[in-house]
């Protein structure tokens, strides 16, 4: 392993403890990650910083500081020990016929947190800004939002009343490692960097999502263009690459976001096997401040997997007939009752 990460037993010398020199309270005063010591950064023939290859972004940390949790940063043994603590749960194998062993997925090769594709940090959070990691309160306005929300979810019924109670993940419409920001799931946290001269691209893993990002200088686009993730523009600071995004329709919210979010992300390679991503989220419409995370990305092995979620997606008729075959048997059940 090298720098930023840890695996059981081993810490990088540059733990980025690492960039992020100050416990500021305004993230966007934050500086970005310098490279460690004698590292320089490759260029692609355009002269940009290369990103280009595959990457991973799975971790353990969490999006938000636990409760209990003291501090910004583990101890690498902590950090060592509550890795393998997770990965000893995650290789249980479960009961054959039980509930549980119908989350294969824990058990399989698609849930793939090995320390060859681990993206390991000393954060005790994701979330930095603010600096108890947690996300900001909300609004009195979003507090109304997310009340809103929940009324309608409760007129509509249960998740499996309905196709369309399901989650979008269930629904193969989007997952949260699209984004922006680009979150780590529970398995296939992988991507693939393309580079050229005026875009850039991503290729995200779960769903086969791409996000097309132009580098070109155009201008945001028009506020009535709304797209499940946005519309991004992107450019070069130093050796940063920024990209801004905004024009959300709402419909994939992370954390209660509304369509109003706008989202900063920044990525910055400090050695050959990292980059260091970090997010700031901006809703006034949902809560009092912005807040920002930061997360690694570690260099992997390519190609991705095709991920086609739709051909194989048993799954989301599978629940619902479970689901009305269980109210079915209740139905009879309750009728013998009242016969008897």
């Amino acid at each position: 392993m090298h720098h930023r990460f840890i695996s059981s037993g081993s810490i990088a010398a540059t733990v980025i403890a690492m960039s992020l020199l100050t416990a500021n309270p305004v993230a966007a005063q934050t500086p970005d990650p310098t490279p460690v010591a004698g590292y320089t950064v490759p260029r692609t023939a355009d002269g940009q910083p290369d990103f280009e290859g595959f990457w991973s972004n799975a971790t353990y940390t969490p999006l938000q500081r636990r409760d209990g949790v003291a501090g910004e940063f583990y101890t690498a043994e902590e950090v060592a020990a509550s890795e393998a603590r997770a990965a000893e749960r995650e290789s249980a194998q479960t009961v054959p016929g039980t509930t549980a062993d119908v989350h294969y997925d824990f058990t399989q090769f698609g849930l793939d947190r090995s320390q060859s594709t681990l993206a390991s940090s000393l954060r005790t959070s994701l979330i930095f800004d603010p600096p108890d990691g947690r996300i900001p309160p909300r609004t009195t306005a979003g507090e109304r939002i997310m009340a809103q929300r929940e009324e309608q979810a409760r007129l509509r019924g249960g998740r499996f009343d309905a196709v369309e109670n399901n989650q979008l993940s269930d629904r193969c419409i989007i997952m949260g490692g699209a984004g922006p920001p680009m979150m780590n799931m529970v398995y296939n946290s992988n991507y693939q960097i393309v580079q050229s001269r005026d875009y850039v691209m991503f290729l995200i893993e779960m769903i086969h999502d791409a996000r097309i990002i132009p580098l070109d200088g155009r201008e945001q686009a028009d506020a009535n263009v709304r797209q499940w993730m946005g519309t991004s523009r992107g450019h070069w600071e130093g050796d940063t690459l920024v990209v801004e995004t905004a024009n959300f329709n709402g419909k994939n919210p992370i954390r209660g976001s509304t369509e109003n979010m706008i989202v900063t992300e920044r990525f910055t390679r400090v050695d050959d096997e990292t980059i260091v991503y970090r997010f700031t989220i901006d809703d006034a419409s949902m809560w009092t401040r912005p807040w920002s995370a930061e997360l690694p990305m570690k260099k992997t092995i390519g190609p991705l997997f095709e991920h086609a979620c739709h051909e194989g997606n048993y799954g989301l008729y599978n629940t619902l007939v479970g689901a009305r075959r269980e109210e079915r048997l209740a139905a009879e059940a309750a009728a013998a009752l009242k016969s008897n």
